[in-house]
């Protein structure tokens, strides 16, 4: 059943990260950066700053424990090299990415992958 496998999460610092940041901000979204100026990292952005559409795959959302999840997207052509793997946002310290919130925090987020087991990517197929 796929109401049991996700295919994005996060860890308990980044979801204390992103309150504060909804905090400052207001509601959050992430677009998984397909590379270039800032490397592959998710970024973090006001919601609808980031502008998607039929180009992109809305992984999931992230419970962080307040009214509003966070949604989570990627390219579609991006998501074609991970749609084998689960992704979990995670936070570390270092110098953030120029044009995500956490930048001036000290800290940038982070993607820890995995690969789907066989049972959780049969449960995800169409």
């Amino acid at each position: 059943m796929t109401d049991d496998v996700r295919r994005v999460d996060v860890t308990g610092e980044a979801a204390e990260l992103l309150r504060r940041l909804t905090e400052a901000h207001g509601p959050l979204m992430f677009h998984q950066s397909g590379g270039c100026c800032d490397g592959s990292a998710p970024m973090c952005y006001p919601d609808g700053e980031f502008l998607t559409g039929d180009a992109d795959v809305h992984l999931g959302d992230l419970d962080i424990g307040l009214e509003r999840p966070v949604p989570v997207w990627m390219s579609l052509a991006q998501f074609g090299y991970w749609s084998h793997t689960h992704l979990t946002i995670d936070v570390v310290a270092g110098r953030g990415a120029g044009f995500s919130l956490e930048a001036p925090h000290g800290v940038r987020f982070l993607i820890r992958s995995r690969l789907f087991t066989d049972a959780e990517a049969e449960a995800l197929s169409p």
